[in-house]
């Protein structure tokens, strides 16, 4: 095997080692975490003039590794702990004057010799190469989301629910539109209150809140919440008076015998976009004018401030804070608060449109997930007196679809690599 080589900034040569007669095999080198990485050689290293190494792949990717972001990954007692996957190196442990003294391919797997602490690690060149290629970033291993207007989607994107309660790989097609398209739904789920929490459970912990674990959604005497009325419901979002409202939300229908009621959706990706491009001014003021938000009753009172849409980072979780019900005070100057109704209006008209709102009806055995925080949903009015029409809800922090996904993704991959 032809001997890898260490240089110095001016590529002068430090060492050259390699061992043919103990090749490392992918299972040999643990990694801080739970994924099977595919062994994939390093072909060279080289020292950095920061102190650290720049490794490189035969494809020509290349990965700049710090001295003590390497001693903080390295395996083992003061590293990672091979049980738990995490690190127990409390930094204020760290020798912040840590450098590497040395450091060689070993059957392309990245060795390092550190100073003035004598410990020599080895890293498994897989796992450098997921770093290197953005895989450990948030959103890196979930399906990227596709915007969408009523001329893409005409109904949810539809799965057997029966399949997705028992069957992995079921749900991991479930989700991957959920995630993709922004809502996905089931179908031919048995007509029982309970169902939706066996649903949310497959996924994740449950999110809570002052309407309970899960909750109904049908006609009130004394309702706390406009959804829970037979009034049209325009497009909105849940619970914007939360700091954090939350990532998903699963609706199961048990029971809809009444006239009309059609329920809607529309992707705030879509509409955020197109006003981006086409009514910058409309955006400037949904995305950066704020208004204290404020959800109260007998027992509760809950209160935020921020943007009708915060941005977040720039992908995704945008949050729309639309819903009017609980939208209540300006938190601006004077001058602009006529501007923020007008930009309100202007988000209603479009968010309700044809052109970017769908309308479906949601039978009984049906329940419908959607990012609470991207799609703006509602229902059209319908009356009571003809019929009951009764949902069970619940919740779940976007955390949870992301985990599951991310797990569901790892098995896949595993059994197709066995």
């Amino acid at each position: 095997m032809k001997a890898a080589t260490l240089t110095d900034a001016d590529n002068m040569p430090r060492s050259v080692r390699a061992n043919d007669a103990n090749r490392l095999e992918m299972t040999d080198l643990p990694t801080p975490d739970y994924y099977r990485y595919p062994w994939v050689a390093i072909e060279s290293v080289t020292r950095t003039p920061q102190g650290g190494v720049l490794v490189a792949w035969p494809d020509g990717q290349q990965l700049e590794c710090h001295p003590l972001w390497l001693r903080e990954n390295c395996p083992g007692p003061g590293g990672i702990d091979p049980r738990s996957k995490e690190n127990d190196l409390d930094v204020q442990d760290l020798d912040i004057s840590t450098r590497i003294r040395d450091a060689f391919l070993d059957a392309g797997a990245l060795v390092v010799e550190f100073t003035p602490e004598a410990r020599q690690a080895s890293f498994h060149p897989g796992w450098l190469r997921h770093v290197a290629d953005g895989l450990h970033h948030p959103f890196s291993l979930l399906p990227t989301p596709k915007p969408w207007t009523a001329h893409d989607l005409q109904i949810p994107p539809t799965h057997d629910g029966p399949s997705v309660l028992e069957d992995d790989d079921a749900m991991a097609a479930w989700l991957h539109d959920l995630l993709e398209t922004g809502l996905a739904r089931l179908t031919c789920l048995p007509l029982e209150s309970q169902v939706v929490g066996l649903v949310g459970s497959r996924i994740g912990a449950l999110r809570d809140s002052n309407f309970g674990v899960t909750w109904h959604v049908s006609v009130d005497l004394d309702p706390n919440s406009t959804a829970n009325t037979n009034a049209r419901l325009p497009a909105h979002s849940d619970l914007p008076s939360r700091e954090t409202p939350p990532g998903f939300q699963l609706l199961h229908c048990l029971e809809n015998t009444v006239s009309g009621g059609q329920s809607t959706m529309t992707d705030g990706l879509a509409v955020i976009n197109y006003l981006q491009a086409k009514e910058p001014d409309v955006f400037r003021c949904l995305t950066t004018l704020e208004w204290t938000f404020s959800n109260r009753d007998a027992n509760h009172d809950h209160r935020w401030t921020g943007p009708v849409v915060d941005k977040g980072d720039g992908r995704i979780p945008w949050t729309f804070r639309a819903f009017h019900p609980v939208r209540g005070f300006p938190a601006m100057s004077q001058h602009e608060i006529g501007n923020s109704y007008r930009s309100l209006q202007r988000l209603g008209e479009i968010a309700n449109s044809a052109e970017f709102q769908i309308r479906y009806e949601l039978e009984p055995g049906d329940l419908i997930a959607f990012d609470n925080r991207r799609i703006m949903h509602g229902r059209e009015s319908f009356d009571s007196s003809e019929g009951t029409r009764q949902l069970r809800g619940t919740y779940l922090d976007a955390d949870e679809v992301y985990s599951r996904m991310r797990v569901l993704a790892r098995a896949i991959t595993s059994q197709e690599q066995s």
